[in-house]
């Protein structure tokens, strides 16, 4: 079985650095087509697929860039930016990482991950929307429910919670990882009151809360006729049916996992942004693309985190990715309590004098720096092939072709 020969679309020298053997882009250029006349595919996931495909393509255009110390010239095709593509995801990071350095407060912070059962899969399939943001909310509220207890904190405690949809295999795993600071404000704002450094909250009675509170949140959406019922979950919209659901969901419990804190507070952010952009898989997990299948490397859990190759056909594998397509303009990303955007600035100031903190850090992100008409910006991507320099100029802007295929 040999690999499957695509055409390449790079320029002799590259501004990126060499990418892996397989991507999900070659898989996407292969397949695609046949899979699109085979499946039905949604708006949003058709843009994903056409996003990955064109990605540093002459398709989106680029520019010519120069060594500044010998002069070589090489191109570099623009990335498309897709959230879900797996090339995208770095200097997104990067940022997202550089903004949220001036949230950190020095305490211990928690990684609590709540994960809905799959029995709710078919659900969520046709109401992404309302059942993602239904279980960002019950999250949330549950911790808050618990750290605002006297029995249990008494305060007001920081979220960021980060949403993810997949398992290792690329099969349908809704959970969403919340990194929960480690104690919080007194109602009144005049404390800072602490919690155990090596426990934060009962995850069995988190558990608890959670699930009465999303099977509460389903009972509201389902009055309220905002549900859509339709492939496998077309027999719920029948009361005998939807009661038979509600009595599997409750029989057992879900599954909360909550960790103890680790490192520095800037440590756990940098855990973090390893979930924050992450997409459903990596093109380094690749093994093989070829003969209309695709092999891919994952972690078995059940079988003490041995990692194992699994193989799929290609438009199976297609169909798998393109089920963790957010829709459009859904955030992913978070904050609630002392973080929650609209009081974030005097409550992190407040807690940072509770703290002992000298002065509060500015929050502006780096990526909101004016833009300056000075000279051609230099960058520092990939070292230059002749002369191992790492500074170039850009100096030619290279415009889409359109109509090319990738």
């Amino acid at each position: 079985m040999l690999p499957l020969s695509l055409p390449s679309t790079a320029p002799p020298v590259l501004a990126h650095p060499s990418p892996p053997p397989f991507e999900v882009a070659d898989i996407v250029r292969a397949y695609g087509a046949t899979f699109r006349a085979t499946h039905q595919v949604s708006h949003e996931q058709a843009r994903v697929l056409r996003a990955i495909a064109q990605c540093r393509t002459a398709a989106l255009g680029g520019h010519v860039e120069q060594c500044v110390s010998c002069g070589t010239e090489r191109v570099c095709y623009d990335s498309c930016r897709n959230r879900h593509c797996p090339k995208c995801q770095g200097s997104a990071r990067a940022k997202w990482l550089a903004a949220e350095q001036a949230l950190l407060l020095p305490v211990p912070y928690f990684h609590v991950v709540f994960t809905l059962p799959h029995h709710l899969n078919p659900l969520i399939r046709v109401n992404q929307r309302h059942l993602y943001d239904l279980l960002f909310q019950t999250a949330a509220q549950t911790l808050q429910e618990f750290a605002r207890d006297p029995d249990h904190l008494g305060a007001e405690i920081g979220i960021t919670a980060v949403l993810h949809t997949w398992g290792q295999t690329l099969t349908e795993h809704v959970h969403v990882h919340c990194v929960v600071t480690g104690g919080g404000l007194s109602p009144d704002g005049t404390q800072w009151h602490a919690c155990h450094r090596r426990f934060l909250f009962a995850v069995k009675a988190l558990g608890t809360v959670f699930r009465g509170k999303y099977l509460a949140g389903l009972e509201r959406l389902r009055s309220q006729q905002r549900l859509t019922f339709a492939g496998a979950s077309a027999p719920w919209v029948e009361d005998v049916a939807w009661a038979t659901l509600r009595q599997q969901l409750s029989a057992n419990p879900w599954v909360v996992d909550a960790k103890p804190p680790w490192g520095s507070p800037e440590q756990v952010l940098k855990y973090l942004s390893r979930y924050t952009h992450r997409v459903a898989i990596a093109n380094s997990r690749l093994v093989f693309v070829g003969d209309g299948v695709v092999r891919f490397r994952y972690t078995d859990y059940a079988a003490g985190g041995t990692t194992k190759v699994m193989e799929l056909r290609a438009e199976e594998f297609l169909r798998r990715f393109l089920l963790h397509v957010v829709p459009t303009g859904f955030v992913r990303i978070r904050h609630y309590g002392v973080l929650a955007n609209r009081t974030r600035q005097a409550k992190l100031t407040r807690a940072r004098q509770l703290l002992a903190l000298v002065a509060a850090t500015p929050l502006r992100s780096p990526a909101s720096a004016p833009a300056t008409d000075s000279a051609p910006a230099l960058t520092t991507a990939a070292p230059c092939p002749h002369c191992a320099g790492t500074h170039w100029r850009r100096i030619t802007r290279l415009l889409p072709q359109r109509g090319v295929p990738p």
